[in-house]
């Protein structure tokens, strides 16, 4: 070290170091403004919907025969946290949840097993059965344009029109089109009519997936090839009316027995609507690493040139603009980072004078020019995480630069040239100060290699400070000594080297550290009284996993008792449309009916398909026009018969419920009696909205009991009958109609009166061998009961109590105000039952446990790092015992605040103690020197406290100042305060405690007291 000074190089090449400035700080700027900008980091959503069907099979079958062999095989699958199944008629969807560690880079590669395993699987099924699975849940369609004002199929037309548009634009991903209702053919034929011609409903069914169908013809092989083409394709209502169904008296023309028309699904899948119109919608994903400004420009005067072409009383509106997000937030940070900028070079401008405030002021900018072209390399845009860590940095990166250049300033005061002065701050701070740094960094460790989906949210908190630190330490060893030799001024000729410390602020601070070391034990006591008091205090501050969003976006989650139909679902939705209509703090609302939106902001996670729900989401006008919109409609009776689930985003992961309690156990009637208990619990615990269990009450179901002897004798199919029912009261398909690009399915079903009243299926007239006979006849009809939706966990039944919260209600606070009750109700279950925690408590819970997990490692590479810089055991133990220090500034200002306590404000809880032995080891490591220098312990304490104090109080100043814009941000407040508080705690025990702390440690009764003892 002594061979090679790096600061005396810097200043002997001032010509290289000078350009090397310029090239830097160019390059900087210019990467700066090029960097890709996003409103939030995107993370991993390590979840797949698995779909299948099985029309005509009851929850039950669905569950016994199609959804548990999925399952089975689907154990087996890599990292796999948990398989989520419901089951309604004729479908069920698994959620396959992969484990919060699984590797991101793994995670295609595990979707693709799971592709391979069901196709597979897939064979084995009961006839009639599929599965499908979709991992495109995932994407993030940021950009949603609403198409109204004519009917479905003009507007699904006008919708690809748009969406082949779009997707010739640069940085454009998946488009995708919702709301579009497939067009059919209906046959609604009369099954007395049938019977009596000696025909079944499969005979049209047949007659007509015949005729729809195509199928090659061969070719002429001569000099040119000649393909043979089959004409008499079904193209339409006339053709579907003339043909011809096989008879045992000749043939009959379809139109003989039904009536033929044009229509759409019914019940369709989903409806849109926006602003209470029919509505389709068109969702745009962005490439990954595509700029959301500059493809946000592109698609909007692109959505501009289309829309002057649309036809007379259509239009489109765009309802989702991720740009507009992505510049209020991205501008919102970038005025709270110049502005934190500002603050720091101001103290650097007050409190060191003019000439020394331009060399700190100008190794800001230098060091933010440098990380900004890491940032370019790594591939890390600017958005909400490295935004906030760079204002986060701000605080932090100028600690190197003072600390550097008070080092040449004290040097010059005392007589030494500039040259040596530079080369002083290399020899007596420059690693220091690097072990100060890699220890901070450290902090930070944890959130950067968490295996969490959290913590890839949050990673960047760890890659930008991090770089921003080393890179401060370098411009603080490299650039800040080259800067000080060309601004600050030569030493004087006549110094006195005790004259600056001869002030009467210093002359305070002199007594109180005698003070302190003369009563270090009772200093030591009432510090460690004053942390197991914040300890205690830690109780009072409320827990949170993640902030709300500040988005003016409200989710209102419909649902009807499972089972409900479609028709039923729209009309309730209808209802609380009118309610809002007029209000005047809803921008815009658009409604899902039957499935959940396009997932248009990372964190939201949409509802999975089903008739009974409908998710509706809301644009409030402001932040404060949303909270007036959420008590409006918690107070709405619009729809009595439908529960409303209202919330607002989150930032970061969250549940969509953020309480949860999942009841695991084999008999559905017991778990709806436990169930029953937990939702009364959790209505009567203050705060709690929206309590429902997800299950619901069971519903109706028809029951045919066919008479087996009756059925034999008159020759009758079992199957072939249950087909025929099936065809008559929902529909069968019978082919296609190729128009374009489009299918038109044809549909052959009973008439309305037969498909809409059920007492009319004992009159519904089936074919046999002897003649037609009433279904009456051969079967006893009845009601019975039974489960409309089956939720099971991981190949268990399970039914999940859930509630949201009111107001500012934290749900920690609500898991906790019902944890006594809770617990008494588990410790009373029947054996083979059970009560898990989920939500935001689990969600927190996978979180922490990944953080808390590196926390070792962090320890480890905390004693390495101070055993390399003090080689003492001893000091070592000393620097590692302030770590907790800022506990006690953090929690006061969290409860002062009332500032909860969550994930973000844990990364700076646990980075604060990096910072804070960042300076406690600059101070023990210049006891050390003064010791070496001759001075007794006592001596050497106060003069490296006094010596330090100014940098160590400058530098918490300019942090806590910086971090001051951050205080008024949802997402990084908590933390913000936490850093404040801390600091300011600590850095004033650092200059009274750690000195009494010192001398407590080190001053031996013994006959060489002032020797440094190493093996200490």
């Amino acid at each position: 070290m002594a061979r090679f000074n790096l600061s005396r190089w810097a200043i002997r090449h001032p010509a290289l170091v000078g350009f090397l400035i310029a090239l830097l700080f160019a390059a900087g700027a210019a990467q700066f403004f090029a960097l890709g900008r996003d409103e939030d980091p995107t993370f991993t959503l390590k979840e797949m919907i698995v779909a299948a069907s099985w029309p005509g099979a009851s929850p039950a079958p669905m569950r016994a025969q199609v959804a548990d062999p999925i399952e089975r095989r689907l154990r087996a699958t890599e990292d796999l946290d948990f398989l989520q199944t419901y089951c309604v008629d004729g479908r069920c969807a698994i959620r396959v949840s992969l484990k919060d560690s699984a590797p991101k880079d793994r995670v295609p590669v595990i979707w693709q097993q799971v592709r391979k395993q069901l196709k597979d699987l897939e064979p084995g099924l009961p006839a009639g059965a599929t599965v499908a699975a979709d991992d495109d849940y995932a994407d993030v369609y940021g950009y949603v344009f609403t198409l109204t004002g004519a009917d479905n199929a003009r507007l699904v037309a006008l919708a690809e029109q748009a969406r082949d548009a779009m997707l010739r634009i640069p940085g454009a991903g998946k488009v995708q089109i919702t709301g579009e209702v497939p067009r059919r053919l209906f046959v609604d034929v009369d099954s007395r009519r049938l019977a009596a011609l000696g025909l079944s409903p499969d005979a049209v069914v047949q007659a007509l997936a015949k005729r729809s169908s195509v199928a090659p013809a061969g070719a002429v092989e001569r000099s040119m090839r000649v393909p043979v083409r089959i004409g008499g394709t079904v193209d339409g209502v006339d053709t579907v009316e003339t043909t011809a169904i096989p008879g045992a008296d000749g043939t009959i023309r379809v139109g003989d027995v039904g009536t033929v028309s044009n229509g759409y699904a019914d019940p369709p899948d989903g409806l849109v609507r926006h602003a209470a119109k029919p509505a389709v919608v068109l969702a745009i994903a962005m490439a990954p690493g595509a700029d959301g400004l500059g493809f946000g420009k592109q698609l909007s005067q692109v959505a501009a040139t289309f829309g002057h072409t649309l036809p007379a009383g259509v239009t489109m509106t765009q309802v989702e603009d991720q740009s507009q997000n992505i510049r209020e937030a991205v501008n919102a940070f970038l005025i709270k980072f110049f502005c934190a900028l500002t603050v720091v070079l101001l103290v650097a401008f007050v409190t060191l004078g003019w000439r020394t405030g331009v060399v700190v002021a100008l190794s800001v900018p230098l060091t933010l020019a440098i990380v900004a072209l890491f940032m370019g390399a790594s591939g890390i845009g600017l958005e909400r995480i490295s935004l906030g860590a760079l204002i986060l940095s701000l605080g932090l990166l100028v600690d190197d630069a003072i600390i550097s250049v008070e080092a040449m300033v004290v040097q010059l005061e005392q007589g030494a040239s500039r040259a040596d002065a530079a080369a002083y701050a290399w020899t007596h701070t420059a690693f220091p100060m690097l072990t100060g740094t890699l220890l901070t960094i450290v902090g930070f460790l944890p959130v950067g290699f968490a295996q969490s989906t959290t913590s890839e949210y949050a990673g960047g908190i760890f890659w930008v400070t991090g770089s921003a630190l080393l890179v401060s330490w370098v411009v603080a060893v490299v650039f800040t000594p080259y800067l000080g030799v060309r601004l600050l001024p030569e030493a004087h000729a006549h110094h006195d080297a005790d004259a600056m410390y001869d002030t009467p602020v210093y002359r305070r601070l002199r007594s109180v550290v005698d003070a302190c070391m003369a009563r270090r034990k009772t200093v030591v006591a009432v510090t460690a009284a004053l942390l197991i008091a914040s300890l205690a205090g830690a109780m009072l501050v409320r827990q949170q996993f993640f902030p709300v969003s500040d988005r003016p976006e409200i989710i209102v989650d419909v649902s009807l008792r499972p089972g409900s139909s479609l028709a039923a679902t729209s009309a309730a939705v209808k209802r609380i449309e009118a309610s809002i209509a007029k209000d005047r703090d809803i921008a815009q609302a658009d409604s899902y009916v039957g499935q959940g939106s396009p997932r248009f902001y990372l964190p939201y996670g949409p509802s999975l398909p089903d008739p009974a729900t409908a998710t509706m989401v809301l644009v409030a006008t402001d932040l404060h026009a949303r909270e007036r919109v959420i008590a409006q409609l918690l107070a709405n009776h619009a729809s009595p018969e439908a529960k409303l689930h209202i919330r607002r985003l989150s930032l970061g992961p969250s549940a969509g419920f953020p309480v949860q309690y999942r009841v695991i156990g084999p008999d559905p009637e017991m778990l709806r009696t436990i169930a029953a208990r937990l939702e009364a619990v959790l209505r009567t615990t203050s705060g709690t909205t929206a309590v429902q269990a997800d299950w619901g009450t069971p519903s109706v179901a028809m029951r045919l009991d066919l008479d087996a002897e009756r059925v034999a004798r008159l020759g009758l199919d079992r199957a072939r009958l249950a087909g025929d029912v099936a065809t008559m009261m929902s529909g069968q398909p019978a082919g296609d109609v190729l128009r374009g690009t489009k299918r038109i399915g044809i549909v052959v079903r009973g008439t309305a009166a037969d498909r809409t009243d059920p007492g009319r299926l004992a009159d519904m007239a089936v074919s046999t061998p002897g003649g037609p006979v009433p279904l009456g006849q051969v079967a006893r009809i009845g009601a019975t009961t039974e489960q409309p939706i089956l939720w099971t966990r991981n190949g268990e039944l399970c039914m999940t109590v859930q509630a949201d919260m009111t107001g500012d209600v934290q749900a920690s606070e609500v898991v906790d105000a019902a944890a006594a009750r809770v617990a008494a109700i588990a410790t009373s279950l029947p054996a083979g039952y059970r009560i898990e925690d989920g939500g935001d408590s689990e969600l927190s819970a996978k979180a922490n446990d990944a953080i808390y997990a590196l926390l070792p490692v962090t320890f480890a590479l905390m004693l390495v790092l101070l055993m390399i810089q003090l080689q003492s055991i001893g000091r070592t133990l000393l620097v590692l015992a302030t770590a907790p220090l800022g506990l006690i500034g953090a929690v006061t200002a969290l409860v002062v605040t009332g500032a909860p306590f969550g994930f973000v404000a844990l990364l700076g809880l646990i980075a604060l103690a990096g910072m804070i032995m960042r300076n406690s080891i600059i101070l023990v490591d210049q006891v050390t020197h003064n010791q070496a220098d001759g001075m007794d312990l006592h001596a050497a304490i106060r003069a490296a406290t006094i010596g330090r104090s100014r940098p160590v109080v400058l530098t918490a100043l300019a942090a806590v100042l910086a971090f001051i814009p951050l205080c008024f941000n949802i997402f990084w407040g908590p933390m913000a305060i936490v850093m404040i508080g801390g600091l300011i705690g600590a850095t004033i025990l650092t200059l009274v405690a750690l000195p009494a702390l010192y001398a407590l440690a080190f001053d031996r009764t013994s006959s060489l007291p002032q020797q440094d003892h190493h093996d200490a």
